[in-house]
């Protein structure tokens, strides 16, 4: 049966699979924050099976959308747009996951670290991707992108600040060469994901009025009036291929 729904691309498939990527990214943050947890109660777990999981999980949905886009004419915003926030979002478990064989490599090079200020940044940042996401569905305006966007951006420059007066600490202070570089190690993957973050929030942000259009109801107008010149063109275009492709004795 001939769907509407599908030739214009408003499946609503599209944003679940973008939702649960947004989701799995900030539930990967969450095991972060219980793997320090324990790390502070004594207690090392013996394998990031769940960071694994999160991040297998978010590569299935990125794959997944993959396939979608093959598969539909025309999609709710750009194809590319789609894409990237995908791949951004993807790179969010991947790089926690990091984060995470990190420090199960030298958990007693933790001593006396406090992570608490910087996980709660990485938090913030996850948990606004995934409300910037959600925003997708209804059809985020401009405003309200930029607004959550800034949002974002300001906790990216707390993280900012935060990270370089841990470096200075770092260096400055009386610490042992390995616990210098495996310390530097994990501030440099705590700021690539939140800069994940921030990437996430730029696509939506930049492609925030070709959605509001797409999503708007102005969309089935603009596609329906669009529709009978394509449509007659089209047909058009195939009788005269088909007449020149016929012998002259078989016109009419």
């Amino acid at each position: 049966m001939f769907s509407i729904q599908k030739l214009l691309g408003r499946e609503e498939k599209f944003y679940d699979l973008l939702e649960a990527s947004a989701q799995q990214a900030d539930t990967s943050v969450h095991h972060l924050i219980g793997l320090l947890q324990k790390l502070e109660q004594h207690d090392t777990p013996e394998n990031l099976e769940q960071f694994a999981h999160s991040r297998r999980e978010d590569k299935r949905i990125t794959q997944e959308l993959t396939e979608q886009l093959s598969k539909t004419f025309v999609t709710p915003f750009e194809r590319e747009d789609i894409q990237e926030l995908a791949s951004a979002l993807y790179k969010i478990p991947k790089t926690v996951e990091k984060i995470g064989e990190r420090i199960l490599i030298c958990p007693e090079d933790l001593a006396g670290q406090s992570f608490g200020k910087q996980v709660e940044l990485l938090d913030q940042a996850a948990e606004m991707v995934l409300a910037m996401v959600k925003q997708l569905r209804p059809g985020i305006d401009a405003r309200t992108a930029r607004e959550m966007n800034a949002k974002l951006q300001g906790i990216e420059g707390d993280a900012d600040k935060l990270e370089l007066d841990r470096l200075r600490d770092l260096f400055k202070g009386n610490h042992a060469a390995k616990q210098i570089i495996f310390l530097h190690d994990l501030y440099g993957l705590l700021e690539k994901v939140i800069d994940r973050c921030r990437d996430a929030g730029n696509i939506i942000r930049t492609g925030s009025a070709e959605i509001r259009v797409a999503n708007g109801p102005r969309a089935h107008a603009q596609f329906w009036s669009f529709w009978p010149l394509s449509f007659s063109n089209t047909a058009m275009a195939f009788t005269t291929r088909r007449t020149r492709s016929q012998p002259s004795s078989q016109r009419e």
